[in-house]
């Protein structure tokens, strides 16, 4: 059990390391540049297109609209459905011999300014004009230097390869393709992020008082055993012990160093199958945390469950509960796995990171505050530099990068917990890495402990401030989520201040810095023992 512990917390180093907050979802880069040329100013949009074949809805595509033409209805009710037709030459850099009265052009990216595509497209009568790009990316259609003043009253949209592969394809044999055209708002707040929000907060709650609300029982089913089991009860409890890892200074340095070395092997080797190794490896720390959360909360109910044994081969004598239990956590690992491409498998993905992070947070704990201001400091510059001082180096963040999962053959790393955003017409997800929840849950459950050694009140304590600035950081970091159009935040550089600095700031105001600078050691037991006096 010890050996499995710890293999539990070696793969937690592995997986901790992508700590983030993102919205996995369309997005648009901040527009600020603004353009002179009359009829060239609008605002860049985010657009859907719908699809008809021959009367059959078919595939839905985003895009982007142009700094000019017309604009676009927000509700797909108020806009037209109207058939699509390819312009000949594909490029519309030149008159289009195919017929486009009252239809939407559709043309390839090149050849000529984007300008003269519209234009061109305009005068043929076409009713809007689609322009396939040549990459996945939405490029930014503007004007260009030779254009002095526009007069483009049709719409103007781009949309990815993929989708003009798609409309190709749905075209042939002559079949009949409508589409239609609309720019959907987006919510302010999305009620996932709520929940999400819940999520991180409960999980290191839950973490800080799971031992709290389980020991009771435990004590209760270790006084109630046979004189034969009474006589491993000591060696049980200090296996258990054993199995906690008290987090020092200098592992504190090495571990982030180790995380920046895993980041960077991620951002430089990240394909399908790299991937599929640390889903195996989140497979197996997600089991070994679900066993553990499950047999704990029955055992704490049922008192005798746990006692009915089997022999198993090579692994001797082992709970039938356990081995149930154990079963039941494989199989729920195997599926998601296996439907992690599924439209429902956050759920899975979630209970196996809340689970495991729970069970982290039991074996890897912070002796003082002097161990806590190394780690969250490295911490916080970590996380700083990955997202937004990596661009200096890679010419793209790094976290952000990795947190996507470009160049992952489509595949998704396992190590966030996410929650689809229901209301946003975008899709996508919101999504908070296993690092913005351990760091500082870390330090959430030594200020518990603290606070329960010290026999301290909940105001008088530090536990229930932590928890509360951990979640008004987490409320900032969504907020610079807003801010910045989507763009990722490096969470931690709102919940160390939030966290670490609430009991520094609170243990200097009551004048107990020392004890939390100094707790669990020779100093810290003196200053302890002289104020008791």
């Amino acid at each position: 059990m010890a050996m499995a512990c710890r293999f539990g917390t070696l793969i937690w180093l592995f997986l901790i390391g992508l700590s983030l907050v993102v919205a996995d979802d369309v997005s648009l880069d901040e527009d600020d540049s603004t353009s002179q040329i009359p009829g060239c100013n609008n605002k860049l949009q985010l657009i859907k297109v719908k699809s008809w074949v021959n009367g059959i809805e078919g595939e839905s595509f985003s895009g982007l609209t142009a700094r000019f033409g017309s604009s676009l209805p927000s509700k797909s009710e108020k806009a037209l459905r109207l058939p699509s037709v390819f312009s000949n030459p594909l490029s519309s850099c030149s008159s289009s011999s195919s017929k486009l009265n009252g239809l939407i052009a559709l043309s390839v990216r090149g050849d000529c300014a984007f300008t003269t595509k519209a234009e061109l497209a305009q005068s043929g009568g076409a009713a809007a004009l689609v322009v396939i790009n040549d990459k996945e990316d939405l490029y930014k259609m503007v004007c260009s230097t030779n254009d002095t003043s526009l007069n483009i009253s049709i719409p103007v949209v781009m949309i990815p390869k993929s989708g003009g592969d798609a409309l190709n394809k749905s075209m042939l044999n002559e079949k009949k393709v409508e589409l239609l055209l609309y720019a959907p708002n987006r919510p302010v707040v999305d009620f996932s992020v709520i929940l999400l929000w819940l999520m991180a907060v409960g999980t290191i709650v839950a973490a800080s008082l799971w031992s709290e609300f389980t020991s009771e029982r435990t004590d209760e089913r270790y006084n109630e055993l046979s004189p034969k089991e009474s006589s491993n009860v000591e060696t049980a409890k200090d296996d258990s012990e054993a199995d906690i890892i008290d987090i020092n200074a200098k592992s504190a340095v090495v571990f982030v160093i180790t995380a920046s070395s895993f980041l960077v092997l991620l951002y430089f080797f990240m394909s399908s199958w790299f991937v599929w190794i640390l889903i195996v490896l989140f497979c197996i720390g997600g089991v070994e945390g679900m066993h553990n959360c499950i047999v704990t909360l029955i055992l704490r109910n049922c008192r005798n469950c746990g006692r009915k044994t089997l022999n198993l081969p090579l692994l001797g004598e082992v709970s039938v509960l356990s081995f149930v239990v154990l079963l039941f956590c494989v199989v729920f690992a195997v599926v998601w796995a296996v439907r992690r491409q599924a439209s429902y498998s956050w759920i899975g993905q979630d209970i196996l990171g809340i689970c495991l992070m729970i069970t982290v947070l039991q074996l890897a704990r912070l002796p003082n505050i002097k161990v806590a201001s190394v780690l969250l400091c490295c911490a916080f510059v970590y996380d700083i530099f990955w997202v937004f001082l990596s661009p200096l180096i890679f010419h793209e963040s790094v976290m952000i990068a990795v947190a996507r999962g470009d160049n992952s053959g489509g595949e998704s790393i396992p190590m966030l917990l996410r929650i689809p955003r229901l209301a946003d017409p975008w899709g996508g997800y919101d999504m908070i890495g296993f690092g913005d929840i351990l760091f500082p849950g870390l330090l959430v459950s030594f200020s518990f402990r603290y606070d329960k050694a010290n026999k301290k009140g909940v105001a008088q304590g530090y536990f229930l401030w932590l928890v509360i600035g951990y979640g008004v950081g987490l409320f900032l970091t969504y907020l610079g989520l807003y801010l910045m159009d989507g763009h990722g935040q490096p969470a931690l550089l709102y919940l160390v201040p939030c966290t670490l600095g609430v009991i520094v700031l609170l243990g200097l105001v009551r004048g107990e810095l020392k004890a939390l600078w100094d707790y669990g050691t020779e100093s810290s037991s003196t200053v302890n023992n002289s104020g008791g006096a």
